[in-house]
């Protein structure tokens, strides 16, 4: 490779807009609606969704068992997580025994400047990755670039997003907003850019997208030095760490380059060796239904004379200790990454992820980040609320985590965190129900006015635009004529006054039935 070439695969790409810190954006309900809007991408996304549940569910479908799974895997996970602190010290051990040096981060800052200082060490100004939730959840990658160092994706679709100036809108497949001809036009125009350009006449074709992105990569893959993954896994028996991939690039960073760097969530850890049996039979049957994992990499400390020599592994806490504290909200530590949630759930799959404004998009991130981060913000507050709690993701979670179960405990802990201050407009209003339906009478005099209105709506059976501030609910749905009767009025035309008193028997107004 020639030095201008050298020095061309070292450009850093510009950063786009979209792609700095995820706190601060505005809250779900307003990037929702703006998402709703783009027609592409809710093509795009019902396409991709529907076909990978249909592929999850045939080869799920497979397993008499797969109850059990679940069970076994639930209940492992709570094991782990009710001990811990007892097997993050037996994982540190057996690293340390391995020839790996292990650090521990307590939040995003600490995680950054451990992998920046490491990077720095070695003499270099570039890392290649591996596709790693966890340093997209710290922001690892606009850290290094602060810090002068290009870090490049190697995982097709992150490679999609990093050279698109975009962000990941799904756990699993990030650029799956993006269709082929929007990779393909992408890839024309920001290759080069960024190290060897895209073929001439490169057309939509997957095989070619594919080869150019096998191109482009290599040149990073035989020239760096240091590589950063995260782990699906981390075994505490063992020591090993575990990175189940699609495409072989992942394998590429974890055994050419002399330095590996591993960020690895504390909830990451398995007791055993043995219960990783079950945990590779759940993940790729629910995310990317297939029954065995295309890649799967385990590695130990450093070997002599294979893969790199100097190995670390940064254990990550940032805000998971909080989350261990809650006996209700913990189980959202069993998560294993699959996406599963997110292909079933209706709400994401409209909306898609770039509105959930975190890294953790669908289901699972509208209990886990919120959880992670407080709700403190507008943006967290609102994602508790951005379900329609049909239970779907728990229906098809392989650790059984009750999301809908979460989702409306956090709903309860937005609520009491607003009780006190300046009354929201919801509040003001269901305090004025409240006081309607406290006495009956008052209650009654709604319904008069009620039907009165229906009477002066003529023949119409719904109503497509009402008055501020009922106006937010027809911006979404018509709302229904009131009826011209209450059910009130049409049992005493039909049983007779007497009927509403409360001495009858079985009526709607005995014991003060209705009332």
């Amino acid at each position: 490779m020639s030095g201008e070439e050298r020095a061309r695969g070292r450009t850093r790409l510009p950063r786009a807009e979209t792609t700095a810190t995820f706190v601060g954006m505005p809250a779900f309900p307003s990037m929702a609606r703006e998402a709703l809007d783009n027609t592409q991408q809710r093509r795009n996304l019902a396409h991709a969704t529907h076909t990978i549940r249909t592929k999850r569910a045939a080869v799920v479908g497979e397993v008499p068992q797969w109850e059990a799974l679940r069970l076994n895997g639930s209940q492992t996970k709570d094991h782990m997580l009710a001990h811990l602190d007892d097997y993050l010290l037996q994982l540190e051990e057996n690293l340390v025994e391995a020839g790996a040096t292990v650090h521990w981060a307590r939040d995003a800052d600490e995680a950054n400047r451990i992998a920046i200082d490491l990077v720095r060490a070695k003499g270099v100004d570039e890392v290649v990755k591996v596709k790693s939730m966890a340093t997209q959840e710290i922001e690892l990658n606009e850290a290094l670039e602060a810090a002068g160092i290009a870090a490049w994706e190697t995982d097709l679709a992150e490679l999609i997003v990093q050279l698109g100036h975009d962000r990941p809108s799904h756990i699993l497949v990030p650029a799956i907003h993006r269709n082929r001809s929007e990779i393909r036009d992408i890839f024309r125009r920001e290759m080069a850019r960024a190290g060897r350009p895209a073929p001439e006449g490169l057309t939509d074709e997957p095989t070619q997208l594919a080869d150019a992105a096998r191109l482009h990569l290599r040149e990073k893959f035989l020239r760096a030095k240091v590589a950063i993954s995260g782990a699906n896994f981390a075994i505490a028996e063992t020591g090993s760490l575990v990175v189940l991939e699609s495409e072989g690039n992942g394998r590429m960073c974890l055994t050419l380059p002399e330095t590996l760097i591993s960020v690895v969530g504390i909830e990451k850890v398995l007791p055993s060796w043995s219960d990783l049996s079950t945990f590779l039979q759940l993940l790729p049957r629910s995310s990317t239904g297939e029954r065995m994992n295309p890649y799967t990499t385990m590695w130990t400390g450093a070997a002599a004379g294979d893969g790199p020599q100097d190995v670390h592994v940064i254990l990550l806490d940032n805000g998971r200790t909080s989350v261990l504290a809650d006996e209700v909200g913990r189980q959202a530590l069993r998560c294993i990454r699959c996406s599963a949630c997110l292909n079933v759930c209706p709400v994401y799959e409209r909306a898609g992820g770039h509105a959930y404004g975190s890294v953790y998009p669908g289901p699972i991130g509208a209990v886990l980040t919120p959880q992670l981060r407080g709700t403190s913000s507008k943006l967290d507050q609102s994602l508790p609320y951005a379900s329609s709690l049909c239970g779907a993701c728990f229906e098809v979670c392989p650790v059984r985590i009750d999301i809908p179960r979460l989702l409306v405990r956090l709903r309860t802990q937005v609520i009491d965190g607003k009780r006190g201050g300046l009354p929201t407009a919801e509040s003001a209003a269901m305090r004025s129900a409240a006081w309607m339906f406290a006495d009956h009478r008052r209650f009654e005099k709604a319904q008069d006015a009620a039907t009165l209105g229906s009477l002066l709506l003529g023949r119409r059976t719904s109503i497509h635009r009402l008055p501020w501030p009922a106006s937010a609910w027809t911006e979404a749905r018509n709302a229904p004529v009131p009826p011209r009767e209450t059910f009130r009025e049409w049992w005493v035309r039909t049983h007779g006054e007497s009927a509403t008193g409360t001495t009858g028997s079985g009526g709607p107004g005995a014991a003060g039935g209705v009332r």
